[in-house]
């Protein structure tokens, strides 16, 4: 006899794992059902590991300046690309066995295995074909069955994404690397071509070239980081450019020949010229797309589009009792926004009042190269093409006291408020350690707070936080350091 549940979650991934302990923490009897391992790609193979990575990349790029802080050090710093790497994966292992203890605390049964819906409504489960990838990633201990059918009134499907390939230029594996391989290298290349430039994209272009591998980076848009403010996207440019990184935008790779050892890339800029560049390895950061293949959505009619489940405010699909939540249900694609819609989805289930769709508009997106480069809500391009009359605010890190301090005078923090209402638009912040301070504006913004809450709140001196209300007072013709 099939078990029931009042609710079955398929993946483990922040999305899933984070609604599973909802619904735990509701009274509703639930189980999460994972294929390969615990915490999804987040925690294993995208945002903790990679961070890891960019901190032993951070400490040493400071390291190597060492005299601009008054401090000599005899000999030269070098990396240890398997030690970073091992570093990297402990760190993932941690959390991977995190949550696991979480499923536990909230009485959360773990299903292994592959999951498909046979109807609304229930789950086969069967053997996994994707083991468990690494040895310190154990199964938990808490897994109550691998095979079998189960019942449950709500289903939402939490399946995440995976890196998009395009034809002719599939990764392998080998020569041409997704972030799987890019995370885990066996030695680090002495070059690297890194197509697209999205945060994937310049994340670990910002982490090879620290590491003193020599990294090209192709993008087809005009600017790096396409999603984010052209001005903001400038700076950073600038920055990455000067630490030694070679950026070809309004182009793209047309051709990849592989050799015993090496990839040679034909690239093709906007004015029609091509060039060829080799180098040992290419990563391809294309962007992702989701996982929805196997889970029987077709046979059902569970409407998708573009490789996406297509869901409203809630995590509803077309079909009732079905939910889809995260990567898989469409852009953006962040881990954070996963785990709100998690939530808004579970409590929407439950029958809690007053639960509120997510506004994509004040979901915050983070890269962590270096510069850092954070931002939330609208740029100033896309208010404009709104028809929005605005006010921007700027305020450069170089009149900051702390970032001088700390050596890192090269930011922007930027704002855009609606000018007749004095509603905060967007904030748009590159520099050091903006991707901590975006929540202030993010909270903001959801509290509606207006310009002139803002501009008579405290910041604390000395902080790089201050250059957020310089540049909202400078929207408005008050800035006091500039």
């Amino acid at each position: 006899m099939a078990e029931n549940y009042d609710l079955i979650i398929i993946g483990s991934g922040p999305g899933g794992y984070v609604a599973a302990v909802r619904a735990g923490q509701l009274g509703l009897k639930t189980a999460i059902i994972e294929r390969e391992h615990m915490g999804g790609i987040c925690l294993n193979w995208g945002c903790i590991p990679t961070k890891a990575l960019l901190r032993s990349a951070e400490i040493l790029d400071h390291s190597n300046h060492l005299k601009d802080y008054g401090l000599v050090l005899e000999g030269t710093v070098k990396p240890d690309a398997k030690a970073v790497v091992g570093r990297s994966r402990a760190v993932s292992a941690r959390l991977n066995m995190g949550v696991g203890f979480l499923m536990k605390k909230n009485k959360v049964d773990i299903i292994w295995g592959e999951a498909k819906i046979s109807k609304p409504g229930e789950v086969v489960v069967t053997k996994t074909t994707k083991p468990v990838v690494e040895p310190q990633h154990p199964l938990p201990k808490n897994i109550k069955s691998q095979e079998g059918t189960y019942t449950a009134k709500n289903i939402i499907i939490a399946t995440g994404a995976r890196p998009r390939a395009l034809p002719g230029i599939e990764p392998d594996g080998k020569l041409i690397w997704t972030y799987f391989e890019a995370l885990k290298p066996d030695a680090l290349p002495k070059s690297l071509i890194v197509m697209g430039s999205g945060a994937i994209g310049i994340e670990f272009a910002s982490f090879y070239r620290s590491m003193g591998v020599d990294v090209t980076v192709v993008e087809v848009m005009p600017t790096i980081m396409p999603v984010e403010d052209v001005e903001v996207t400038a700076i950073a440019r600038k920055q990455l450019e000067k630490r030694g990184l070679k950026i070809f935008t309004s182009a793209k790779v047309t051709k990849v020949e592989k050799g015993a050892d090496s990839v040679t890339a034909t690239v093709e800029t906007a004015d029609g010229k091509s060039q060829q560049i080799t180098a040992d390895r290419m990563i391809s950061a294309v962007g992702v797309q989701g996982n929805i293949e196997n889970l029987g959505l077709e046979a059902l009619g569970v409407k998708t589009d573009r490789g996406c489940v297509v869901i409203d405010g809630y995590g509803k699909t077309n079909v009732p009792g079905i939910y889809a939540i995260g990567d898989v249900a469409g852009p953006p694609m962040l881990a954070h926004k996963a785990e709100h819609e998690g939530v808004v989805c579970v409590e929407k289930i439950a029958g809690l009042p007053n639960v509120h769709p997510i506004d994509k508009l004040k979901v915050p997106g983070c890269t962590y190269c270096q510069p850092q480069v954070a931002s939330v809500g609208l740029t100033e391009a896309k208010a404009k093409e709104q028809g929005r009359d605005i006010r921007v605010g700027r305020f450069p890190f170089t009149a900051n006291g702390k970032a001088i301090a700390l050596g890192e005078d090269q930011g922007l923090c930027k704002v855009i408020f609606d000018k007749k209402t004095g509603e905060l638009l967007g904030a748009h912040m590159v520099g050091a350690e903006v991707t901590e301070l975006i929540q202030g504006f993010v909270v903001a913004m959801n509290l509606e707070t207006t310009e002139e809450e803002l501009m008579h709140t405290i910041f604390p001196h000395p902080t790089v936080s201050e250059t957020m209300k310089e540049a909202v007072l400078d929207a408005y013709g008050r800035v006091l350091n500039t």
